[in-house]
């Protein structure tokens, strides 16, 4: 036993957890009712209070922890009922614990709300309980159009799915024929087969001047059966597909809006400096997303897009769910592991564990950059080159998860620090990774009692 061990056992035992914050509140959140536990009482006595989940109701609340001197509160993140509560009390000043379910879920013997929200209140007041990251009110109104943008998205892709099914029932593969059926030539074609025309050369037609196929390879695979039920359906779907596309663009100019709200004068004018990768550049033109890309860097300041791999999109979703201020997380490391990009060892006791899935985090961003991650297997840059060297010597996932943690540092440090990102190239990478091998070669032989003398004849 060591003299550190020896003097803590004549210490006295701690009797109880030391209380950091008395004027603390805990709310157990539920879709009919609130239950509140206040600031203990001076007897002991119990201190919940039971409130609706109705605009009054919740002013009553707060007015009740304002008048007992509650400095925070802390709530379960419980569906989507949290939010009118932590909105209402981050309006009064009151400072708000948003704490994930997994945290104080596992305790026995809490059956009831009255326990429930007593023991939440217990735990925070003495600082045992660890807050979700939460940005600002401005950019979470801009997010909830986002979130809701996406949904919209998904929407119209099965739209797009159903269309096609429709056509395969029918034998008519226009996929086959051109390469998107949401293209400028197969949505020309699907309208002409809901207008009614069954002339494949004459679907043909709709033929765009770029396509390479010619008129008669396409109308080969325009032949079908055209049974009415098929074409009720293909219908249908194009009426939503389109309806859809109409709300889309709807909310594309509301999020565009809402960004330039949150401009700093000083860059409202301003141009966004010309992207050191003219072809990425004028790809971004071709999709129509130099309007955001734009509105993102006035918002920001810095360039996500120089990022490669990283598109206007998918900086929108990472600026519209972390916003502008990172101080939250102390280092790059936190960032990542809140990301769910950092390597999990289940290891304890020396042996190994089965992992499981850190749910609090974020799970859009990672999700978006691990698709950036894949689209950067064929590109000629240094970021490319680190992905194939990885695929190579590992696995294609193990390539895409560490890319995407790769990205998510680079994000960090610009969007933390105003870092700029400058490709070095797929060969100075290549070359840079080698010399890194050969020190690394070099130390451990050196290690191990050789002595390296360099072939400079080598070829």
């Amino acid at each position: 036993m060591s003299k550190r061990q020896k003097k803590d056992l004549k210490k006295k035992s701690i009797q109880a957890l030391p209380v950091i914050n008395p004027k603390v509140a805990g709310i157990d959140i539920g879709s009919r009712s609130h239950y509140v536990a206040g600031p203990v009482l001076d007897d002991g006595g119990l201190n919940v209070r039971e409130f609706g989940t109705t605009t009054p109701q919740l002013q009553k609340m707060v007015d009740w922890l304002l008048d007992q001197g509650v400095e925070s509160a802390a709530m379960e993140s419980t569906s989507v009922y949290w939010i009118p509560a932590y909105e209402l009390l981050e309006h009064h000043g009151i400072k708000v614990l948003l704490v994930n379910a997994r945290q104080i879920s596992k305790v026995p013997g809490r059956k009831t709300d009255v326990l429930d929200c007593q023991w939440i209140q217990l735990l925070h007041s003495c600082g045992l309980l660890r807050g979700s990251f939460r940005p600002d009110e401005a950019i979470c109104a801009v997010r909830a159009i986002k979130r809701q943008w996406s949904n919209l998205v998904r929407e119209r892709t099965k739209a797009v799915q159903w269309m096609q099914k429709s056509l395969d029932q029918m034998n008519v593969k226009v996929h086959h024929a051109v390469s998107e059926i949401t293209g400028k030539t197969g949505m020309s074609i699907v309208r002409a087969i809901v207008s009614g025309e069954r002339d494949p050369y004459k679907l043909a037609e709709n033929r765009d001047k770029r396509c390479k196929k010619s008129p008669d390879e396409i109308a080969e695979h325009l032949v079908g059966n055209w049974r009415s039920d098929h074409l009720f359906n293909l219908e249908m779907a194009l009426n939503l597909y389109d309806h859809l596309q109409e709300i889309i663009v709807s909310y594309e100019s509301k999020l565009l809006e809402k960004l330039e709200e949150l401009q700093p004068p000083e860059r409202k004018n301003e141009s966004v400096p010309t992207h050191p990768n003219p072809i990425k550049e004028k790809a971004i033109k071709g999709r129509g997303d130099q309007e955001l890309r734009e509105a993102l860097w006035r918002l920001t300041g810095v360039d996500l897009t120089r990022i490669d791999g990283i598109n206007s999109e998918t900086a929108m979703i990472v600026i519209t769910e972390i916003g502008l201020d990172l101080s939250a997380f102390p280092s790059e490391k936190d960032f990542i592991s809140w990301l769910r990009l950092a390597p999990r060892y289940g290891i304890t006791g020396g042996k190994p564990i089965k992992g499981k899935k850190n749910a609090m985090g974020s799970t859009r961003i990672a999700n978006v950059l691990r698709m950036s991650s894949l689209s950067l297997k064929n590109s000629k840059t240094a970021l490319g080159a680190y992905y194939r060297r990885l695929s190579r010597r590992k696995d294609a996932s193990v390539a895409i998860f560490a890319t995407a943690r790769k990205l998510a540092t680079l994000i960090f440090r610009m969007l933390r620090y105003g870092q700029d990102y400058v490709d070095i190239g797929e060969q100075t990478y290549e070359k840079q990774f080698e010399q890194r091998r050969l020190a690394g070669l070099k130390n451990s032989l050196i290690a191990m009692g050789y002595t390296v003398i360099p072939n400079n004849n080598a070829v």
